[in-house]
């Protein structure tokens, strides 16, 4: 698709929540993927009165890095941003693999909880102040809350009921996606 339908798709599915991005950035960021050769140009059309638009396709190099950085981002804990991007592309891994990635998360970020806990009782048994310890005792809640999650999402993952991919999609799903990406490139 040509980067004006890249970013109208981006707020389309609220993924500016995720990575905020100018338009004029956007177009430095596309600019950049082709120099890299992550994207090459794969036609040029014009609608209307419309400023020419040039289309842009994945390439193989391009799908390779996705994938490259979807596999180191996925288990990593010291990242959220990152990570939060990650898990809404990880679709395009195989399920058994985000599984295996996450579990990695899952085991770092209870690990991080305990020394977290262990840290919060030493500072109690030394006599530190609750004022001092509050945002601590926030951050072991997140944890909590994230490793709760992480435990549902990796139950969903290993039941083969819960579609994941695009090959597992419901066929009428598959088709209105196909639709659709046809009529964009049209």
């Amino acid at each position: 698709m040509h980067p004006y339908e890249m970013r109208r798709l981006i707020r389309e599915r609220r993924d500016d929540r995720l990575v905020s991005i100018a338009n004029g950035t956007f177009y430095h960021v596309v600019g950049r993927l082709e120099r890299d050769g992550l994207i090459v140009p794969v036609g040029v059309d014009r609608q209307g009165g419309r400023p020419e638009r040039t289309t842009y396709s994945l390439t193989d190099t391009g799908r390779s890095a996705e994938t490259t950085w979807l596999r180191r981002e996925l288990p990593r804990i010291d990242n959220l941003m990152e990570h939060r991007v990650a898990l809404a592309e990880a679709h395009v891994l195989p399920r058994e693999e985000v599984a295996r990635l996450l579990t990695l998360r899952r085991d770092a970020l209870a690990a991080h909880r305990q020394d977290l806990r262990s840290g919060v009782t030493a500072a109690e048994d030394r006599g530190v102040p609750f004022q001092f310890l509050v945002e601590l005792e926030r951050e072991t809640a997140l944890l909590d809350a994230d490793l709760a999650w992480l435990d549902t999402l990796l139950t969903r993952l290993a039941d083969p009921g819960t579609a994941w991919g695009i090959h597992e999609l419901p066929p009428t799903t598959r088709e209105r996606l196909t639709a659709y990406r046809e009529s964009v490139l049209a």
